[in-house]
């Protein structure tokens, strides 16, 4: 049974914790870029990003989504945009390529292959994907775990790319002044 001081410990508790997610809320916020997702703070910098510089990104993704929800990694892309549009950097200076490997190679397929693999449930991260690439950033997919995950290229969601590998693709990417980023 709960005594005073308990209930009067929980109460704080959530409290607290309701603050925390209303400041959360208040400090993280859409765009300029895009809208539902890569939300960010605004920050006064002490780092100056130089007029007309070009960011030319690659990330690594091997965690597949959360069911029914977008890829992490690729709300931090949506991330990366939004806060150097916010930094003034136009959306055009900005390359970004996303390398898909081991159990991430199904957030790039469509609802049918993905219904399969996921009880007919839809991609949680179909839609992030067409957003990412109506601003430039390039998807493609390791097809060695396309070969083990036995996704075709016709699984495929649009405009999505198969390599030979997520190696390969590091390596051309890399040789094309693609830096990598760590998260």
């Amino acid at each position: 049974m709960f005594n005073r001081m308990t209930l009067a410990t929980i109460s704080f508790v959530l409290a607290i914790t309701t603050q925390s997610f209303a400041q959360e809320e208040d400090t993280f916020t859409d765009g300029p870029t895009i809208k539902g997702f890569g939300k960010v703070a605004d920050v006064d910098s002490d780092v100056e990003i130089p007029d007309g510089f070009k960011f030319k990104i690659r990330f690594d993704v091997g965690q597949k989504a959360r069911r029914g929800s977008i890829n992490s990694s690729f709300d931090s892309v949506a991330r990366l945009i939004n806060l150097h549009s916010r930094a003034g950097v136009p959306v055009e200076n900005m390359d970004i390529a996303v390398i898909v490997h081991g159990g991430a190679a199904v957030d790039l397929t469509n609802d049918g292959f993905f219904g399969k693999k996921s009880k007919g449930q839809k991609n949680g991260s179909a839609e992030a994907l067409k957003t990412l690439q109506k601003h430039n950033v390039k998807f493609y997919l390791c097809g060695q775990s396309a070969a083990w995950s036995k996704v075709t290229k016709s699984d495929l969601l649009p405009g999505v790319k198969m390599g030979w590998s997520a190696m390969t693709l590091h390596a051309l990417l890399a040789k094309q002044d693609y830096s990598l980023n760590p998260f």
